[in-house]
């Protein structure tokens, strides 16, 4: 299909319903399905949405659209989870059928409010002359997961000075007030995040811009979203176009975090802000989203996907995933991040564990396992997973603890992609210290989780036929532990 804006966006219910069932046979049919992350049924996932805890569930929305993997007419998918591993589809929960969201449910976040959910989405809207139109929306869910739509704007006017990219609300409750943190871009190019507050969630007042930082934070900022630990906050966000002289990257937009030591509500800033630092150091996660939950975990899940990028799965009628779901503790000024311990639930009982082998083998996988890894100070080697079993082709991770050095190296692929943003990625740690990982493999995405959590590097992958092998070679003993997990998804 040739995507022209006019099949981009056009109405869901023009759709037919024998292209919907071409196009979800043809996805059953695909390689590089996953076995154990949120994926799409049909078309295009991507920005996670509305995570929280609801009426004895964990709810996740994210955008979606169901015709085809690319960016078009988007709406909220709803799925919902008892264990953060298992999550079962309930279905398009927001479809842009109004006016304000005529062409795209775009990001946005969830707050429980007594028995109702509080869903807060940007409309987007396009006129005759494809000028966009950006409103932030509201909308109720009960507990039978019926939504209804707040029928007037949450807020109406962009803010003298921003141009319409003016997106993705994050709603939370702070102190007394509700407070909501918008993405927005000024008209000389700059981006912001905007600060708002309300006491009843309908009626709402700009504080300002949030002051976070002295440098230029590029052209635009996406998917803001705060979380405080005892009260210190640390924000995540998107900056696009970030010159790479205030701190480096590689990913055409990166996923950043800042940590500072309060936050001053009154004059909307972050005091005795760190810096910069990357959420994710590998090739694929942007549009991280995070809350505090009941339970007192803090939870985030990101967008296994760039924006503007070209992957494999596109020719298949599907694109992109959500990440594991992650718990995000501060520890001296980092964030670390850890699978939720309920991931250990999906491990099968055959356990292996392989003690002082200078050179470990693991064939014949179905390419959905964990790994865990513990590598000796003042060692040299490498690992390779999806490898074929003539080992010319496999996804690399390098490591020398004596320097301090980790690379992630996709080269070796019959499926190279966005070769203009790097084969590579190299993360530095202290030296001549050991070296712990844990790395889940998923069929077409790899995600590793280093030194208990302090760095993570997410990656896609696209194997052929064959390349199910590990291969782990170095210059001392290794101790590593190998568990086959289950599948879960349901898409």
């Amino acid at each position: 299909m040739k995507w022209t804006n006019e099949a981009r966006y056009q109405p869901y219910e023009k759709w037919g319903n024998d292209y919907l069932r071409k196009l979800e046979s043809k996805v059953k049919e695909a390689k590089w399905r996953l076995d154990f992350h949120i994926q799409p049924k049909t078309g295009l996932l991507n920005d996670p949405n509305g995570f929280t805890f609801f009426n004895n569930q964990w709810h996740l929305f994210y955008q979606f659209f169901p015709f085809g993997p690319v960016h078009g007419l988007k709406s909220w998918y709803h799925i919902v989870s008892d264990d953060l591993i298992h999550w079962h589809p309930e279905g398009i929960a927001i479809k842009p059928d109004t006016y304000y969201d005529s062409h795209g449910v775009y990001s946005g976040s969830a707050l429980p409010i007594g028995d109702k959910l509080f869903l807060a989405y940007t409309g987007n809207m396009r006129d005759e002359t494809w000028q966009r139109g950006s409103y932030q929306m509201g909308a109720w869910m009960d507990q039978e997961s019926n939504i209804t739509k707040i029928e007037k704007p949450l807020i109406n006017q962009i803010p003298k000075g921003i141009t319409e990219h003016f997106r993705d609300p994050q709603v939370i409750k702070y102190n007394k007030h509700y407070l909501m943190f918008i993405g927005a871009q000024t008209t000389n190019k700059q981006g912001e995040v905007l600060v708002y507050q309300s006491d009843n969630l309908l009626d709402w007042k700009i504080n300002g811009s949030l002051d976070f930082n002295q440098e230029s934070m590029g052209y635009m900022i996406e998917c803001p979203n705060m979380v405080f630990f005892d009260k210190q906050p640390v924000l995540i966000f998107c900056p696009q176009g970030l010159d790479k002289k205030v701190t480096d990257y590689q990913n055409i937009y990166p996923n950043f975090y800042i940590v500072g030591e309060n936050y001053d509500h009154e004059r909307c800033k972050i005091n005795h802000v760190q810096d910069l630092m990357l959420l994710d150091e590998g090739f694929d996660l942007y549009a991280t989203q995070a809350f505090t939950a009941p339970d007192g975990r803090c939870l985030s899940i990101g967008w296994i996907g760039l924006p503007e990028m070209e992957y494999p799965t596109f020719k298949d009628g599907w694109a992109h995933c959500l990440s594991l779901v992650k718990e995000l503790k501060l520890i001296n000024g980092e964030l670390y991040q850890n699978p939720v311990t309920e991931m250990k639930a999906l491990r099968k009982e055959n356990k292996k564990v392989v003690i002082n082998d200078k050179v470990i083998t693991l064939e014949g996988t179905e390419n959905s396992y964990e790994l865990q890894i513990r590598v000796p100070s003042n060692s040299i080697g490498h690992m390779e997973f999806y490898a074929n079993k003539k080992r010319d082709h496999f996804l690399c991770l390098e490591f020398d603890t004596g320097k301090g050095k980790l690379t992630l190296d996709r080269s070796r692929t019959f499926n190279p992609i966005n070769l203009e943003y790097g084969i590579e990625r190299t993360i530095e740690l202290k030296k001549n210290e050991e070296l712990y990982l844990t790395i889940f493999v998923d069929q077409s995405v790899c995600e590793i989780f280093i030194n208990n959590g302090q760095k993570v590097m997410t990656t896609t992958y696209y194997p052929e036929q064959d390349q199910n092998n590990v291969y782990l070679e170095g210059d001392k003993h290794y101790l590593v532990e190998y568990y086959p997990l289950r599948k879960t998804t349901e898409q």
